[in-house]
């Protein structure tokens, strides 16, 4: 793929909610959960953790928000955790484990593999049934799955609204 079809991947990515029921196969998932591993952070501190859920039951129980019950149809589930060990991966692994997490979307989408950012779920309930150390921080749920829909662009502010050359 050359870089100007893959920035019109990444621009035309859309959060999918409906997953037809093919597995994505071992080799695709490698190569996202790679791309987080080799995503960068603070100070190299990689403070993440990734759980890959693949069990029916387990994505259920991750289905049960009010705006995730589409999760138990994906292919596999990963949730991302930071689990601080330091100053500065306590200051920044939030913020490292989402882009790592990041990395997996982008690579997921250049693989024709679908994703939607989760964040409907009770931190507690999920560190009690997936063995999440209590200090460490449940950053994301992303589902992923081959795409059964291929929802439009919603409306976008124009960047002459967002950026800002120098200063504000």
């Amino acid at each position: 793929m050359d870089i100007l079809s893959c920035i019109d991947k990444i621009l035309a990515r859309r959060s999918i909610r409906k997953y037809k029921k093919e597995p994505v196969t071992p080799a695709v998932k490698e190569k996202i959960l790679e791309a987080g591993r080799q995503a960068p952070s603070a100070s190299n501190r990689q403070p993440w953790h990734f759980i890959v859920v693949e069990a029916q039951a387990a994505k259920e129980k991750l289905s049960k928000g009010r705006w995730s019950s589409f999760v138990k149809d994906s292919s596999f589930v990963v949730i991302g955790v930071s689990l601080p060990f330091d100053d500065t991966s306590r200051k920044w692994g939030i913020v490292d484990t989402t882009i790592a997490l990041q990395n997996m979307v982008l690579a997921a989408e250049v693989q024709d593999v679908g994703s939607c950012w989760i964040g409907d779920f009770k931190e507690e309930d999920v560190k009690r049934e997936f063995g999440v150390p209590k200090e460490a921080t449940v950053v994301a749920v992303v589902p992923f799955g081959l795409p059964d829909e291929k929802p439009g662009q919603h409306a976008k502010k124009p960047i002459t609204e967002i950026v800002h050359m120098e200063k504000w």
